[in-house]
């Protein structure tokens, strides 16, 4: 009776590994970078909005790489989203009160999927960002998306500022229907 109860576990134990092995197969992130420019300007306390340029997400060809479909992605969570100054080299994001931004794609309304408020007064050169929980798969699935910037300055801009956007995606689907 011991033997069987052993087997059995072993077994259970077997399987259960394999799942969480084949799960971390069917996962896999997908990066984006954009550059913003924030212009410089004499008003403060004002929200002002930035547009991304259409993103390509090349999400068919990735899908494919990494042995899955469109139809067969389950979810696609937005893992990582953080803000870097590139130019001025020496400028930090002391000048920002707050930043939403939000992703757009064509058919899709628009969603808020990060935030930072309250921003503090030695916050350095870039920034990790507040996310949302929510599948963003129709986002990524599209073949292009856009972000939209909406911040707010505590301090008058002499220079104009570019921002890249780093964003990672996590994305769980079935490898080939399995």
């Amino acid at each position: 009776m011991k033997l069987k109860s052993f087997i059995f576990l072993t077994g259970l134990l077997s399987l259960s590994l394999s799942c969480k092995l084949l799960d971390k197969l069917t996962q896999f992130n997908m990066e984006f970078d954009q550059e913003v420019t924030i212009p410089s300007s004499t008003v403060i306390n004002l929200p002002f909005t930035i547009d991304t340029e259409d993103t390509e997400t090349n999400s068919e060809t990735t899908f494919e790489i990494n042995d899955t479909r469109k139809d067969l992605v389950e979810e696609i969570l937005l893992k990582q989203i953080d803000l870097t100054i590139t130019s001025p080299s020496n400028k930090d994001f002391d000048f920002l009160k707050s930043v939403s931004i939000y992703i757009s794609a064509d058919g899709l309304e628009e969603m808020k999927v990060a935030w930072l408020d309250d921003i503090s007064d030695n916050p350095g050169n870039s920034l990790d960002l507040n996310k949302t929980n929510e599948d963003l798969k129709d986002f990524i699935k599209k073949d292009e998306f856009k972000l939209r910037l909406n911040t707010t300055t505590d301090q008058v801009i002499t220079n104009n500022y570019k921002i890249n956007i780093h964003t990672v995606f996590k994305v769980d689907a079935n490898i080939l229907g399995i």
